[in-house]
C-alpha cells in the first residue's frame, strides 16, 4: 500500500461519498486541504464565501435539496466561532452536514497559540459527534464515520478539527479498497404496526401529520399512497411542505400558532386521532398542549427514540425509519381492507378548507403582506424552490405561499438564524442549477449576511430575491405592541430610500446584482417577471423590494383556537356536515 498525503486522501472519499461541491474561505490553518482540493476542481467545486456562517447555510442548502451530506470548510480560531450558528440551525432541523476546520499544530493545542480555540468542544451541543484529529493515519476513518452518522438515524451535522500537522502528513491509503460504511434504517416493530392499523381504522376523524422526518427518509410517495388508500386528511409540518401536493383533495394546510392556515386548525381540532409522521411537535406548531391534545389520541413514530413522549404523551410509540414505517403500514392495510372511499370526514375537510381562508386580493398601497403572496403563487410555478428565514415575512409565507413538491420550500425551521435564505438559496441553485430558486427575505434579515450575494455574482449564479420591506424588526415589533404595550428598539428605518432605511437595491447593484424597487400592488406581477428573466439572462441575483404596510401584522395566537387575525378573511361558516363528536 502506497503512501499518499493525508489531505488527498479526505479529498477522495469526499468525492466517493458524493459531494460534488464545498462551500468555506481558506486560511493558513486548512491550506493543505486546499491544496489537495485544487487537484480535483474537475470534480468538486470549491464555492469561497464571504463569512463562514454563511459557507455553512450554504453547505445547509445544498444538503436540503439533495437529501446528501453538505460540506463547510473554515480555518482555525474565529472561522470555527463563525460557523457554531450554520451547525446549531443544521442540528435544530435534521440536516446532514459535515463541518471542518483547521487547527494550530498539535504542539500548540496547549499553548494558546494564535488562533487556537477547542472548537471540537464548543461545537459538542449542537452535533451529532465531533472529533480532534490527533493522529494522521486516524484521517481516512474518521471521515467516513462523520459521513455515516451525518447520514444514520436521525440526521444531523459532524464537526472535523485537523490540526495543521496532521494534514500535512502522508497516510497509507487504497481508495481503491475503500467504500461508504453502512447506514443502519431501523425497521418496525411488527406488532406496534398492527396496532397502529387498528387505530387508524378506528378512528371516525383521523388525521396525517407529516414533519420533516417524512421528506428526510424519501417517504413522501409512501405517505401519499397510505393517505388516498385510507382516504385521510394530511396536515404537513412547515418542515414538510411539498409532501402532499397544496392542490391534493386530502391536502389539509398547515396546523400552528404562526405559520397555519386557519381551515387546517379547525381540522386539527376536529379530529380524533392524528398519526403523526417524523413530527417534533415543536411549540410553534402545538401552541397551548392542553387545547393541542384535549380529545384526540396521538400515534407517533420517529427514528429518533428521544423523540417519542418529549413533547406529548402518544397513544402507540413507533421507533421507525419513516420510509420502513409507512411502507409496513401501507402493507398491512392492503392485507386487511379495501381502498377506502372519501368520508362524510374527507367531505368535512373540503368544506372547512374551502370556507374558512384568508383575503389575499389586497390592492391597497403600502402593499398588503398578502397581495405579495398572490403575485408570488402566481409568478413561480410548482418546480420553483423557495428558501425563507425567519420573521413576519416567513409567517406570512406558511399563510399564504402554496407547494407543491418536496424538497421545494427550505425553511431553518427551528433554530431561526437571521440572514439564512440567501447563502441557503445560492447553495440550493448550485445542486440543482436548471431550476428556478427564490429567496423570501425580510429588510432586517437581508442585511445580516447580505454580503454573500457578492459570492452570487461571482460565480454567477442566478437566483431571484423578494423582499418584504416594513423598516421594522417586524416579529419583535408586534409582540412588542401587543404584549408590552411598547414601540422600542424595533424600528430600523431612517431617512433614506423612501424613508425605509437602507437602499437595498443599491446595496446589491453595488455587488454587481440587479434590484427594482416596488410600491404598488400593480407592479409585482411586472416586477417579478422582470426578476426571473434578467436572473437568468445575466446569471445574477435579482432583487425585488417591495415596500408593504409597516404596521402589517400576522394572525397568531398561544393556541390553535386562540389565532388573533389582523386583516380580513373569508368566513363562511359551513351549512352541512357539521362535525359529530363522540
Amino acid at each position: 500500500m502506497r503512501k499518499m498525503p493525508a489531505m488527498d486522501a479526505v479529498v477522495s472519499i469526499l468525492i466517493d461519498e458524493g459531494v460534488e461541491t464545498v462551500f468555506g474561505i481558506p486560511g493558513a490553518a486548512i491550506l493543505p486541504l486546499y491544496q489537495s482540493l485544487s487537484k480535483v476542481s474537475d470534480r468538486i467545486q470549491s464555492v469561497t464565501a464571504r463569512h463562514e456562517e454563511g459557507a455553512t447555510h450554504m453547505a445547509d442548502g445544498w444538503a436540503r435539496i439533495t437529501g446528501r451530506v453538505g460540506v463547510a470548510i473554515g480555518t482555525s480560531g474565529p472561522a470555527g466561532t463563525n460557523m457554531v450558528t450554520g451547525v446549531y440551525t443544521a442540528w435544530a432541523d435534521s440536516i446532514p452536514m459535515i463541518t471542518i476546520t483547521g487547527q494550530v499544530p498539535r504542539s500548540q493545542l496547549h499553548r494558546e497559540g494564535f488562533q487556537a480555540v477547542d472548537i471540537v468542544n464548543i461545537v459538542k451541543p449542537v452535533v451529532k459527534k465531533s472529533f480532534l484529529v490527533m493522529e494522521p493515519a486516524q484521517i481516512p476513518w474518521v471521515f467516513r464515520e462523520a459521513f455515516r452518522i451525518a447520514r444514520e438515524g436521525r440526521p444531523g451535522p459532524v464537526h472535523i478539527d485537523l490540526p495543521l500537522d496532521v494534514q500535512k502528513a502522508e497516510i497509507l491509503y487504497d481508495p481503491s479498497i475503500d467504500q461508504s460504511l453502512p447506514v443502519f434504517r431501523t425497521p418496525p416493530n411488527p406488532a406496534a404496526i398492527r396496532r397502529a392499523v387498528d387505530l387508524l381504522l378506528q378512528a371516525r376523524r383521523p388525521l396525517i401529520l407529516a414533519g420533516g422526518g417524512v421528506i428526510t427518509a424519501k417517504a413522501e410517495n409512501l405517505l401519499r399512497q397510505l393517505a388516498e388508500y385510507l382516504q385521510i386528511p394530511v396536515s404537513p409540518t412547515l418542515m414538510a411542505w411539498g409532501v402532499i401536493p397544496a392542490d391534493h383533495p386530502l391536502a389539509v394546510g398547515t396546523v400552528g400558532i404562526q405559520t397555519h392556515t386557519r381551515s387546517a386548525n379547525r381540522v386539527f381540532l376536529e379530529s380524533d386521532l392524528v398519526l403523526a409522521v417524523g413530527a417534533r411537535f415543536a411549540e410553534r406548531h402545538t401552541g397551548d398542549l392542553a387545547i393541542y391534545t384535549r380529545d384526540r389520541q396521538f400515534i407517533q413514530i420517529d427514528v429518533d427514540p428521544g423523540q417519542i413522549g418529549r413533547i406529548i404523551e402518544p397513544t402507540l410509540g413507533i421507533v421507525s425509519d419513516a420510509k420502513l414505517a409507512l411502507g409496513a403500514l401501507l402493507t398491512e392495510v392492503r392485507d386487511r381492507v379495501s381502498p377506502q372511499s372519501p368520508s362524510d370526514w374527507v367531505d368535512r375537510v373540503q368544506v372547512l378548507r374551502d370556507s374558512y381562508d384568508r383575503v389575499m386580493d389586497i390592492e391597497t398601497v403600502p402593499i398588503h403582506p398578502a397581495r405579495v403572496f398572490k403575485a408570488i403563487n402566481l409568478s413561480f410555478g410548482p418546480d420553483t424552490v423557495f428558501t425563507t428565514a425567519i420573521g413576519l415575512y416567513q409567517i406570512w409565507s406558511g399563510q399564504f405561499q402554496r407547494v407543491y413538491r418536496p424538497r421545494h420550500y427550505l425553511v431553518c425551521g427551528q433554530a431561526g438564524p437571521l440572514g439564512w435564505e440567501i447563502p441557503a438559496a445560492i447553495g440550493v441553485k448550485l445542486a440543482r442549477p436548471q431550476q428556478e430558486v427564490v429567496a423570501v427575505v425580510g429588510d432586517y434579515s437581508f442585511e445580516f449576511l447580505v454580503e454573500e450575494i457578492a459570492v452570487a455574482v461571482q460565480y454567477r449564479i442566478p437566483f431571484v430575491m423578494v423582499m418584504l420591506n416594513n423598516g421594522y424588526l417586524g416579529l419583535i415589533r408586534q409582540p412588542s405592541k401587543y404584549q408590552y404595550q411598547m414601540n422600542y428598539g424595533v424600528d430600523i428605518s431612517y431617512d433614506h430610500n423612501d424613508g425605509m432605511g437602507m437602499d437595498n437595491v443599491a446595496m446589491v447593484e453595488a455587488m454587481g446584482g440587479l434590484g427594482r424597487r416596488v410600491t404598488a400592488p400593480h407592479e409585482l406581477e411586472p416586477a417579478l417577471a422582470w426578476a426571473r428573466r434578467e436572473a437568468e439572462a445575466h446569471r445574477l441575483p435579482v432583487l425585488v423590494e417591495v415596500f408593504i404596510q409597516r404596521e402589517a401584522d400576522a394572525a397568531m395566537g398561544p393556541a390553535l383556537d386562540q389565532i388573533r387575525e389582523f386583516g380580513p378573511v373569508i368566513d363562511r361558516e359551513p351549512e352541512l356536515l357539521t362535525p359529530q363528536k363522540e
